[in-house]
């Protein structure tokens, strides 16, 4: 059986404590990764929901959706390690996550509550595919991370 694998990745806790370094860890996935070149190194699955409270328990990646993260507005080029944000969606008790205090507090007077983060934020590196070639991430990461966060709501949940 193949090992669990982590990542060094960045947590936005909802709370309002400062984002931190968390180990993301990742299982082994047996179904092919459809964001990754042919011929990479097989697909893991990453497990964001360890630091996501309230999250539904026993549904796995179903509880909680990612967003790609390439290039901020205005850039020509896309970043060479670009990140995969992961966010909650379905919370044990069905109510509303709460909003991200720290993603909050960074986005200031632009803050709007209709597309609010909510719930614990994890945000992991990648090379070619968010799947397949995570890399690890370091507090450096947090000034790019906190750039788009100034000026992104929350992907909408249509």
């Amino acid at each position: 059986m193949d090992q669990l694998t982590s990542f060094e990745a960045l947590l936005f806790p909802s709370d309002g404590r400062n984002p931190h370094m968390v180990a993301l860890m990742t299982s082994p996935m047996s179904l092919p990764d459809p964001h990754a070149p042919h011929g990479t190194q097989p697909p893991r699955m990453p497990h964001p929901e360890v630091y996501m409270d309230y999250i539904a328990e026993g549904l796995g990646p179903r509880a909680w959706h990612y967003h790609l993260v390439e290039a901020l507005d205005g850039m020509n080029k896309k970043f060479a390690q670009p990140y995969v944000v992961f966010y909650p969606v379905v919370s044990r008790d069905g109510m509303p996550f709460p909003i991200n205090k720290c993603i909050r507090e960074i986005q200031g007077r632009a803050f709007r509550e209709a597309t609010a983060w909510r719930g614990n934020i994890i945000v992991a590196k990648y090379r070619e595919s968010p799947f397949s070639s995570m890399v690890n991430g370091s507090i450096a990461d947090f000034p790019i991370l906190r750039n788009y966060f100034m000026t992104h709501g929350a992907p909408s949940q249509a």
